[in-house]
């Protein structure tokens, strides 16, 4: 059976942007007020990739218009702050940056305070968001998006499931959903403001403690940076674990949600042309994201061994991926991948689950 403990709290601090010395004083004052540690980034490309998972983000009155340069996607709880003399009049910057509140200091501090000790004690924890990429077309990351999905909801993770590759053919059709009712992305595309985690799971196609995100069988639709992070942003609020099966070309949607994964997965077949085309990725990829590996899989007819395929791309080996015949033919009948909890993939599966939640899934009896 598998494992009813609870998810391990994971909580990520609020990020202060600012290389104001004086302003970033005061605000470290104040968190610790509030019994809450903070990251700091002194300027957008340190703040990049920790931009979307804080659960609050305050960007000092110095870093407004670099924020706003450096088109960093709009967001919730995002809190422009400084002091009268240095923010904006008409406060049109925080407009245009998307800031809910604009806390002038000294004034704002008590408000300040509460909102710091809000993200401390508010016992919601974040769900652990992993992300995957092929190193190449065809290289079995939706294959194993989908195993992963479905290895966390068979340990009783509320899981969502979100494709976000336009192109990608539906991870409806992986799971074998594509009858099962339920909004797709060309519903939600326009959402650029705050989603309800529960109406985003009663809209979407579910079944048990999974629910998926993907497309219709219509022409593809730009999925807008501002509707992915809106609904990353409910998903890590409403969900206790989030798959994002992303796209090889990264356009603005994919790296809002690299910028949002807690781990990302390079999935390269042990082919010398896949290392190559798969460390086109990885360029475009690591700069986005904190914590980048490859998982190999075979077979390797050329005898190209997984680590000489994560060292050729500078990536630490998350795992192998061993041929698994019958995989192909139950994904023809309409069979989830991993879901009998038995073979390679559902084997890695369950271990990058525990490694990321603590929560053990027992393989079929």
């Amino acid at each position: 059976m598998p494992s009813r403990t609870s998810v391990p709290p994971h909580r990520r601090p609020p990020l202060v942007v600012t290389a104001d010395g004086d302003l970033l004083d005061d605000l470290l004052r104040l968190a610790a007020a509030g019994d809450v540690e903070v990251e700091v980034a002194a300027d957008p490309a340190a703040a990049r990739t920790r931009w979307q998972p804080a659960p609050l983000v305050l960007v000092g009155a110095d870093q407004a218009q670099p924020c706003l340069r450096a088109r960093l996607p709009r967001r919730s709880r995002l809190v422009l702050v400084g002091r009268a003399e240095d923010l904006d009049p008409g406060w049109q910057v925080a407009d245009l940056l998307g800031a809910e509140h604009v806390a002038v200091l000294p004034a704002a501090e008590p408000w300040l305070v509460d909102r710091f000790a809000e993200c401390g004690t508010d016992g919601t924890a974040a769900a652990r968001v992993v992300a995957v990429v092929g190193g190449r077309g065809g290289g079995g990351a939706s294959i194993l998006a989908a195993g992963l999905a479905v290895t966390a909801a068979r340990g009783r993770l509320r899981t969502l499931l979100l494709d976000a590759d336009p192109l990608g053919g539906g991870l409806d059709l992986v799971l074998g959903w594509e009858q099962l009712e339920g909004l797709r992305w060309p519903a939600l595309s326009g959402a650029d403001g705050r989603v309800d985690p529960p109406a985003l799971v009663r809209a979407l196609p579910s079944r048990g403690d999974l629910v998926v995100l993907s497309w219709d069988r219509g022409d593809p639709v730009a999925v807008p940076a501002e509707a992915m992070a809106s609904t990353l942003d409910a998903a890590r609020r409403g969900r206790d674990f989030v798959v994002v099966d992303l796209p090889r070309q990264f356009d603005d949607a994919a790296v809002t949600a690299l910028q949002a994964a807690d781990r990302v997965f390079v999935v390269v077949p042990a082919e010398l042309r896949a290392t190559a085309a798969a460390a086109r990725v990885v360029a475009v990829a690591a700069p986005n994201c904190q914590d980048l590996s490859v998982i190999v899989r075979g077979p390797a007819p050329g005898r190209l061994r997984a680590a000489e395929v994560a060292r050729a791309l500078g990536l630490p080996l998350a795992g192998t991926l061993r041929p698994e015949p019958g995989l192909c033919r139950g994904l023809e009948r309409g069979e989830a991948p991993a879901a009998g909890g038995r073979g390679p993939l559902a084997e890695l599966c369950q271990r990058i689950v525990a490694d990321l939640t603590g929560r053990t899934v027992a393989g079929a009896a």
